[in-house]
């Protein structure tokens, strides 16, 4: 991890820890004060069981139906047992047809989400959730679902692990942590950063994949 200063969060699954760095952090959208660590949960089965079934816990009474996973920011494994989930006897009313495509798009330079003609057709004219690994600035999740609807498919949530807003482009947005979890967490533009007004060195760029020192 980046600092010294780690902080763990834990859920009611065993498996399922959030871990935050406390520090001067920087992606290509914003500036932040903490570095969430979702490798684990992006990697490890065990954990990527225990976050699908703990947003499945958000669906419990919704009849939506789900045909695609739209998985952002590495979150296959997470997509793949979350379908799993949702797919499940008492879910069943979610899905008539008992199965769910899980897709990952890829990113053009620009920043947008690209589907080749041969995964088009698990997109068009499908329900489909969106995966992300968080939801602060809303960039990429907003990237997704103008994707969805360029490829005509019909966007019905957003999940993801760690969730600063509860509704990103009129959808809701269901998550497992929260600022809730960690109370004086921000992400803001570059030129509002109260670090950067205090001079706080940078400790680490970050992205989806990790961080890089500095």
């Amino acid at each position: 991890m980046p600092t010294q200063k780690t902080t763990k969060i834990t859920t009611n699954y065993s498996d399922l820890v959030l871990r935050a760095s406390k520090g001067h952090f920087v992606s290509s959208h914003s500036h932040s004060n903490y570095y969430i660590d979702v490798a684990a949960q992006k990697s490890r089965l065990s954990e990527a069981k225990a976050v699908a079934k703990e947003l499945c816990r958000n669906y419990n009474y919704n009849t939506k139906i789900v045909d695609t996973i739209l998985c952002l920011d590495g979150t296959e494994v997470i997509g793949t047992c979350l379908a799993e989930e949702l797919t499940k006897n008492s879910f069943i009313n979610i899905n008539a047809h008992q199965t769910i495509y899980v897709v990952t798009p890829e990113m053009t330079g620009s920043s947008q989400l690209l589907l080749r003609d041969n995964i088009v057709p698990m997109v068009k004219d499908k329900h489909v959730l969106v995966l992300a690994v968080s939801v602060a600035t809303g960039n990429t999740a907003n990237s997704a679902i103008d994707a969805v609807r360029y490829y005509g498919g019909q966007v019905v949530g957003i999940a993801s692990i760690f969730a600063t807003q509860k509704e990103c482009g009129g959808f809701p947005v269901e998550s497992v942590f929260n600022p809730n979890d960690l109370t004086d967490y921000f992400t803001v533009p570059a030129h509002e950063c109260p670090l950067c007004k205090d001079k706080v060195k940078i400790d680490a760029l970050i992205n989806s994949y990790g961080f890089s020192k500095l």
